[in-house]
Protein backbone atom coordinates (compact mmCIF):
# COMPACT_ATOMS: atom_id res chain seq x y z
CA UNK A 1 0.00 0.00 0.00
CA UNK A 2 1.61 3.33 -1.02
CA UNK A 3 1.06 5.86 1.60
CA UNK A 4 0.16 9.34 0.70
CA UNK A 5 3.23 11.91 1.68
CA UNK A 6 0.91 14.37 3.26
CA UNK A 7 0.12 11.48 6.11
CA UNK A 8 3.16 10.26 6.53
CA UNK A 9 4.43 10.74 10.21
CA UNK A 10 8.19 9.43 9.38
CA UNK A 11 10.59 7.72 7.73
CA UNK A 12 10.77 3.72 6.91
CA UNK A 13 13.79 1.71 8.44
CA UNK A 14 15.23 1.40 5.27
CA UNK A 15 15.05 5.42 4.51
CA UNK A 16 16.52 5.87 7.36
CA UNK A 17 19.27 3.19 6.86
CA UNK A 18 19.88 5.46 3.78
CA UNK A 19 20.29 8.29 5.61
CA UNK A 20 22.29 6.77 8.63
CA UNK A 21 24.90 5.69 6.07
CA UNK A 22 25.31 9.23 4.22
CA UNK A 23 25.66 10.91 7.65
CA UNK A 24 28.11 8.28 8.74
CA UNK A 25 29.97 8.78 5.49
CA UNK A 26 30.28 13.15 6.32
CA UNK A 27 30.89 12.24 9.85
CA UNK A 28 34.24 10.48 8.52
CA UNK A 29 35.08 12.91 6.28
CA UNK A 30 34.50 16.01 8.76
CA UNK A 31 36.89 14.14 11.49
CA UNK A 32 39.49 14.08 8.38
CA UNK A 33 38.79 17.52 7.58
CA UNK A 34 38.61 18.76 11.57
CA UNK A 35 41.87 16.95 11.81
CA UNK A 36 44.10 18.47 9.29
CA UNK A 37 41.98 22.10 10.23
CA UNK A 38 43.78 21.00 13.88
CA UNK A 39 46.92 20.35 12.21
CA UNK A 40 47.22 23.53 10.24
CA UNK A 41 46.92 25.94 13.87
CA UNK A 42 49.06 23.56 15.77
CA UNK A 43 51.70 22.95 13.66
CA UNK A 44 54.33 25.76 13.39
CA UNK A 45 54.37 25.81 9.89
CA UNK A 46 57.43 23.04 10.09
CA UNK A 47 57.08 20.55 6.62
CA UNK A 48 56.61 17.06 7.52
CA UNK A 49 55.14 13.68 6.08
CA UNK A 50 51.65 15.57 6.49
CA UNK A 51 52.37 17.80 3.50
CA UNK A 52 51.64 15.21 1.58
CA UNK A 53 48.23 14.82 1.66
CA UNK A 54 46.20 16.11 -1.10
CA UNK A 55 43.98 18.02 1.69
CA UNK A 56 46.78 19.10 3.60
CA UNK A 57 48.29 20.51 0.58
CA UNK A 58 45.07 22.79 -0.83
CA UNK A 59 45.10 24.02 3.41
CA UNK A 60 49.02 24.45 3.14
CA UNK A 61 48.10 27.31 0.13
CA UNK A 62 45.70 29.26 2.29
CA UNK A 63 48.02 28.28 5.76
CA UNK A 64 50.20 30.94 4.59
CA UNK A 65 46.77 33.91 4.61
CA UNK A 66 45.16 32.16 7.25
CA UNK A 67 46.62 33.22 10.88
CA UNK A 68 46.22 30.36 13.36
CA UNK A 69 43.05 31.70 15.12
CA UNK A 70 41.57 31.48 11.99
CA UNK A 71 41.93 27.82 11.94
CA UNK A 72 41.12 27.05 15.06
CA UNK A 73 37.67 29.26 14.36
CA UNK A 74 36.98 26.38 11.59
CA UNK A 75 38.47 23.88 13.28
CA UNK A 76 35.54 24.91 15.79
CA UNK A 77 33.33 24.75 13.23
CA UNK A 78 33.73 21.76 12.30
CA UNK A 79 33.55 20.24 15.81
CA UNK A 80 30.21 21.74 16.15
CA UNK A 81 29.22 20.31 12.32
CA UNK A 82 30.05 17.28 13.63
CA UNK A 83 28.30 17.22 16.62
CA UNK A 84 25.18 18.13 15.09
CA UNK A 85 25.79 15.18 13.01
CA UNK A 86 26.37 12.98 15.62
CA UNK A 87 23.03 14.19 16.95
CA UNK A 88 21.33 13.20 13.52
CA UNK A 89 22.30 9.89 14.10
CA UNK A 90 20.62 9.76 17.53
CA UNK A 91 17.16 11.18 16.01
CA UNK A 92 17.30 8.03 13.71
CA UNK A 93 18.31 5.91 16.69
CA UNK A 94 15.03 7.01 18.08
CA UNK A 95 13.01 7.26 14.66
CA UNK A 96 12.82 10.61 14.39
CA UNK A 97 14.91 11.81 11.56
CA UNK A 98 13.16 13.62 9.45
CA UNK A 99 10.48 15.45 11.38
CA UNK A 100 10.57 19.43 11.17
CA UNK A 101 10.90 20.12 15.17
CA UNK A 102 8.39 23.24 13.99
CA UNK A 103 5.48 21.77 12.43
CA UNK A 104 5.92 17.93 12.82
CA UNK A 105 5.82 17.26 9.23
CA UNK A 106 9.03 15.20 7.54
CA UNK A 107 11.68 17.42 5.77
CA UNK A 108 12.04 16.31 2.27
CA UNK A 109 14.48 13.97 1.27
CA UNK A 110 15.97 16.57 -0.75
CA UNK A 111 17.01 19.07 2.26
CA UNK A 112 18.05 15.81 4.34
CA UNK A 113 20.27 14.47 1.37
CA UNK A 114 21.74 18.12 1.21
CA UNK A 115 21.50 19.15 4.93
CA UNK A 116 21.37 15.67 6.94
CA UNK A 117 21.76 17.38 10.26
CA UNK A 118 18.82 19.48 9.38
CA UNK A 119 15.83 19.87 12.06
CA UNK A 120 13.81 22.40 10.67
CA UNK A 121 12.28 21.88 6.79
CA UNK A 122 12.53 24.82 4.23
CA UNK A 123 9.35 26.22 5.18
CA UNK A 124 10.05 26.41 9.14
CA UNK A 125 13.61 27.95 8.49
CA UNK A 126 12.05 30.53 6.03
CA UNK A 127 9.34 31.33 8.95
CA UNK A 128 11.76 31.45 11.41
CA UNK A 129 13.97 34.10 9.34
CA UNK A 130 11.41 36.12 8.59
CA UNK A 131 10.95 36.13 12.31
CA UNK A 132 13.65 37.79 13.12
Amino acid sequence: MMENKDTKTRYTDDELEEFRELILKKIKAAKEDLAVLTEAFTNSGENNTNDTSPTFKILEEGQNVMSKEENSQLATRQAKFIKSLEAALNRIEDKTYGICRETGRLISKERLRSVPHATLSIEAKKRMQNIR
